[in-house]
């Protein structure tokens, strides 16, 4: 006996019902830049930049290398004002806060949760391995911030030993990888080369733990970032690690340090007009056919593929500027709800 037909005017449930299973969660859609702020000036220039581009990059607010050594709480002060600004418009700031050994950790944690706004993300810097990431919950928890997910870098021999443990950490959203802490951790034995954009990619040790930290993240639904590239002056070398981090490592996001890397990042990060386009030939054929098996070019498609094509019109969607090209209308109007 045949299975019953749909009905021929039901509508289809939305992708993130049918193609995904509840027991299987998707990561977090962050943004797939994040933008790095530390000092007041460039802060302010940040949280402008995001207001005329969009929520397509995150600004980090940084009270770790930012604060002048003994100015950690009037540093936090500050960025507690920001985050509960105005220029604050689309709540996707964040901050980084001191390392959980540091004495002013509690203080600083403590002043940035009691913000008008809290934060999108608090990002904890050089934890050692799941104890420090336990500890750095607890407090979060302790100070008002059960609502806040927790970042973390990936910097230290700890906590790359324990990756897979601290990306499974219930709290943990994402997970960065520390590329000059790490590099300055094994003490002169891997060369300063390895901290350069081409350098990064080729040095064996480095390009280990970047896999790691993204097998990890993708293993338990988290959300890898991808170092900084410090040569901000030379777009092509961005551009290109860039492309490495996305196309080869399997990031999701990225820092940038200075205003102009944001847009190469976005840039690279983006599907390519070809990939956006055959993704939405799919996907609006496939939800025609109630996400049953399709046939597209001679090619068969199936839930399979269709989760595949799926991510590639999120990203297309994250990724898309304010001032820059959309989404057709009624691919954002069908799966993002937005109008026609």
């Amino acid at each position: 006996m045949s299975a019953p037909s749909t009905p021929p005017n039901a509508q289809a449930p939305h992708p993130r019902a049918a193609l995904f299973d509840a027991n299987d969660p998707a990561p977090p859609a962050l943004p797939v830049c994040d933008h790095y702020a530390g000092v007041e000036a460039r802060m302010h220039k940040s949280l402008a930049l995001q207001a005329q581009l969009g929520p397509v990059f995150d600004v980090t607010l940084d009270a770790e290398d930012g604060a002048p050594i003994g100015g950690e709480v009037e540093h936090a002060l500050l960025i507690a004002s920001l985050l509960g600004g105005q220029a604050n418009c689309f709540g996707r700031v964040g901050t980084r806060v001191l390392p959980v050994d540091h004495p002013r950790f509690d203080d600083v944690l403590q002043i940035v949760l009691g913000a008008v706004r809290l934060p999108a993300y608090v990002m904890l810097p050089k934890p050692r391995g799941v104890a420090d990431v336990d500890r750095a919950a607890a407090a979060l928890d302790a100070a008002g911030g059960t609502a806040v997910p927790l970042h973390a870098l990936i910097e230290t021999h700890g906590a790359l030993e324990q990756v897979a443990a601290i990306a499974a950490h219930p709290r943990i959203e994402s997970l960065s990888f520390g590329l000059m802490d790490f590099v300055s951790a094994h003490r002169g034995a891997i060369p300063a080369s390895a901290m350069s954009a081409k350098g990064q990619f080729e040095h064996a040790l480095v390009v280990r733990a970047k896999l790691e930290i993204s097998a990890a993240c993708h293993a338990h639904a988290k959300v890898p970032s991808h170092c900084v590239v410090t040569e901000f002056k030379h777009p092509a070398a961005l551009m290109e690690a860039a492309g490495k981090a996305c196309r080869q490592l399997g990031y999701a996001r990225m820092w940038s340090i200075h205003p102009d890397q944001i847009r190469p990042i976005v840039d690279a990060f983006t599907p390519s007009v070809a990939e956006v386009d055959q993704a939405v030939e799919i996907l609006m054929a496939a939800r025609a056919a109630h996400w049953a098996p399709i046939r597209h070019r001679d090619t068969l498609h199936d839930r399979a593929s269709y989760r595949y094509f799926w991510q590639i019109v999120e990203r297309a969607h994250r990724t898309s500027y304010a001032d820059g090209p959309q989404l057709p209308a009624e691919v954002r109007q069908a799966f993002f709800g937005l109008p026609l």
